[in-house]
């Protein structure tokens, strides 16, 4: 009898673990993990969202330094900028106007001139407002001014 009650205490014990297993997720359970899985996608998306606009003004500050040491490296064998209206275009072709540089080296000094990462042109000040030569991208609205993604892009930075 005793081992009778044993075996009847041993499968009421394995139906009880067999009715635990079979059980789902409360509504509440899932409205919690819900909730928490709305909170990280508010905090992270934003971030994630702001990357690009983040990338193109690092892409921008990147051309620009290129485009400085081009002038610079220009500066040293010509002895000036190219002028206002000579432009960065002096740094890929030989200016035919004055002050033609004396020793322009040959196969320019950049390959080509690159856009901005928003595809407008860099614009060259000569004399410059922030420095003696400025070269700068208007940023993404490609007006003067602005703040944040519209904020303007420059060798004074």
């Amino acid at each position: 009898m005793q081992m009778l009650m044993k075996r009847r205490d041993a499968l009421q014990t394995a139906q009880g673990t067999q009715k635990k297993r079979q059980r789902g997720f409360t509504l509440i359970e899932i409205m919690v993990v819900i909730a928490i899985l709305g909170i990280l996608a508010a905090l992270i998306v934003p971030k994630i969202m702001s990357r690009p606009d983040e990338a193109r003004r690092v892409a921008a500050k990147q051309d620009i330094g290129t485009i400085m040491q081009a002038m610079k490296l220009y500066r040293l064998d010509n002895g000036r900028y190219p002028t206002q209206e000579q432009g960065l275009r002096a740094l890929i072709e030989k200016p035919t106007n004055d002050p033609i540089p004396n020793n322009w080296k040959d196969g320019g000094y950049l390959e080509r001139l690159p856009n901005d990462p928003w595809g407008a042109q860099y614009q060259y000040l000569n004399p410059g407002v922030h420095g003696e030569v400025d070269v700068f991208s208007y940023g993404a609205d490609n007006k003067p001014g602005g703040e944040g993604n519209d904020a303007d892009v420059g060798s004074w930075q």
